[in-house]
Order: C-alpha cells, then structure tokens, then sequence
C-alpha cells in the first residue's frame, strides 16, 4: 500500500506545482463535478487522507476549515504538515493489520484497517480524474496519471 501512498502524494504535488499557473480566480471557481473547484478538490484530497489515517491510529480527527486555506500554498502547507504526522504510519503498513477494526469517530462505525486504507487511496485517484476533466476544459495538460516511470518501488 505504500507505493499508492507515494503515487498519491507525488501526482498530487505535481497538481499544485501546475495548478501555480491558474489566478486566484480560476482556482476559486465553482466547475461541474467534484466538490467543486480546483483549490477546494485539492483540500479536500488533503483533509480527507489526514482524516482516515487519523482515524486508522486512534488519533483524534482534526477539521480543519476550507476558509482558512484559500491559497494553493496554505493547502499545500497543510498537506506537508500531515504528510509527516502519517508518513511513518503508511511507510511501515505491511497488511499484517487488514483485519483489524477500528472505530470510525464520525460515523461510530467499526471498519476494517484493510479496507479504510485502500479506499483512502482509491478515494484521491478519483479526484484527481476530476481535476483531469477540469484541467482540459481550460485547454491545460493534466498531471501523467501513469504508475509507471515513477520509479515508486524502489
């Protein structure tokens, strides 16, 4: 599960380096799709990551509010702080845990670990299709989605 976790945090630092072209404005801009603008999809990848991760350690849950990140360099600072709160976490998964449970503080639901990891990644691979979609509608070239080539596994 790791090298999905490294994927992720590298397509999605490749979307902030490229999203640094758009204004304010076009970051800001509500699109069809999604949860509804490029800055807001990239916050929501972060919270949503940091959220089950935390979930996953019994950590408790920290929501941040979207008002307090309105630039694309505040997320990104956001998703660096997390990162290294849960890097250790991911990087020492081995899948010995899948069946543990944990209790999901939100919902009160008990969960495997196995299946809440893998819907964390699955869950930012579908937004960044949407930012793909949103991408070409303004005539930019999305971030390569390829696995391959990233040398993940070494």
């Amino acid at each position: 599960m790791k090298h999905l976790f490294k994927y992720n945090w590298q397509i999605r630092e490749e979307w902030i380096l490229l999203l640094e072209q758009l204004d304010s404005e076009e970051l800001m801009k509500e699109r069809v799709g999604g949860v509804g603008s490029f800055l807001r999809t990239i916050f929501h990848i972060v919270d949503v990551e940091y959220s089950w991760v935390c979930a996953m350690m019994g950590k408790p849950v920290e929501d941040p509010d979207f008002a307090d990140y309105q630039t694309l360099e505040a997320v990104r600072e956001l998703s660096k702080q997390y990162h290294n709160e849960i890097a250790d976490y991911i990087n020492n998964w081995t899948g010995d845990q899948d069946h543990d449970q944990v209790i999901v503080p939100w919902s009160g639901e008990t969960m495997a670990l196995g299946e809440i990891v893998r819907h964390v990644v699955a869950h930012e691979i579908h937004h960044i299709g949407q930012l793909s979609v949103w991408a070409r509608e303004l005539g930019i070239k999305p971030v390569d989605p390829n696995f391959i080539h990233r040398n993940l596994l070494s």
